[in-house]
């Protein structure tokens, strides 16, 4: 049931989960958040698998995971909570079975992005054959930066993806080593989801992933796009 207009609810409604827009004052209202997994060659070896043996595969994080205040909590639960840096789609339009060459036609902007993850949680539930929410959809589980438009970026097909842990070079790579580019991306995801207007893609990350820990500081960077930084708290 979608809601539309005045309505009586029951309980009062949470906030409606938005991103800010970079140069505007204006905010980008958030859907649902898809997470690429494995995306990079070298971070799939890294996880133990073989990437040219893997079709695209996905998983969710909750809308208000997403976070801009520049902290990240350590959260409950968990002694092995892991960085990720990404590069985040927004799309302005959806549908289903987007052809590829049509797919672009859909983003609004990008952004710089962090799937923070419960490792330790993650590595249980794949063990057991269960879902990775646990691991992936906690809160403040996905710090990130304003949007780009991409009326201002294009649409990065290249360029420099890295992050700092503590001012020293933990990942790099190039948003031109992703296994499946943003095109494909979106229309295998409009191949199994109808998607919407205020849907976001995290594209994969590249190899180095590691563990943080209170106070560390980190500093991602995509070219073109911009750049955050995080403190662990």
């Amino acid at each position: 049931m979608n809601i539309q207009g005045a309505a009586n609810f029951v309980i009062e409604p949470t906030a409606f989960p938005a991103v800010p827009v970079a140069g505007s004052k204006k905010l980008f209202p958030v859907h649902r958040v898809y997470c690429v997994g494995r995306n990079y060659a070298a971070h799939a070896v890294e996880m133990g698998h073989d990437p040219d043996k893997e079709p695209p595969f996905f998983f969710q994080k909750n809308p208000d995971n997403l976070d801009t205040s520049g902290t990240f909590p350590y959260p409950p639960a968990s002694n092995d909570v892991h960085y990720e840096i990404e590069m985040m789609v927004a799309l302005k339009s959806g549908g289903r079975d987007i052809p590829v060459e049509r797919a672009l036609d859909c983003v609004y902007g990008y952004g710089v992005a962090l799937d923070m993850t419960r490792r330790d949680l993650q590595g249980k539930a794949k063990d057991m054959g269960r879902p990775w929410e646990v691991g992936k959809a906690f809160e403040a589980s996905a710090p990130c930066t304003a949007l780009v438009p991409a009326a201002t970026t294009g649409h990065p097909r290249e360029g420099a993806i890295w992050l700092d842990l503590n001012g020293e070079r933990k990942q790099t790579g190039d948003l031109n080593q992703m296994i499946w580019k943003v095109p494909e991306m979106i229309s295998y995801l409009s191949g199994l989801f109808t998607l919407a207007p205020g849907d976001i893609i995290f594209s994969g990350t590249p190899a180095g992933v590691g563990a943080v820990e209170r106070g560390d500081v980190l500093k991602g960077h995509i070219e073109g796009i911009g750049d955050l930084e995080v403190r662990v708290v």
